[in-house]
């Protein structure tokens, strides 16, 4: 797994919305990944935003950690 996946959290700044979201929309289409949430707020004369993306190194275990499931079919299954 590359160290890329561990970090989630991103940080965008620009002159307008418009910029903001043009600037936005290119980093997924550069990535491939998707923004989980966002907050956008105004900083002096610029608009700034926090964004989370979707982490890619979720694991899905029993209550013990111990051993992983599996997902098929909208069905999960421990194995």
């Amino acid at each position: 797994m590359s160290d890329n996946s561990k970090h989630n959290l991103l940080y965008f700044e620009s002159s307008s919305v418009r910029e903001l979201y043009d600037s936005m929309q290119d980093w997924q289409h550069a990535t491939n990944k998707r923004l989980l949430s966002i907050s956008v707020e105004r900083d002096g004369d610029k608009f700034c935003c926090i964004a989370l993306t979707n982490p890619s190194e979720v694991v899905i275990t029993n209550r013990a950690g111990t051993e992983y499931a599996e997902v098929s079919y909208g069905k999960l299954h421990i194995t």
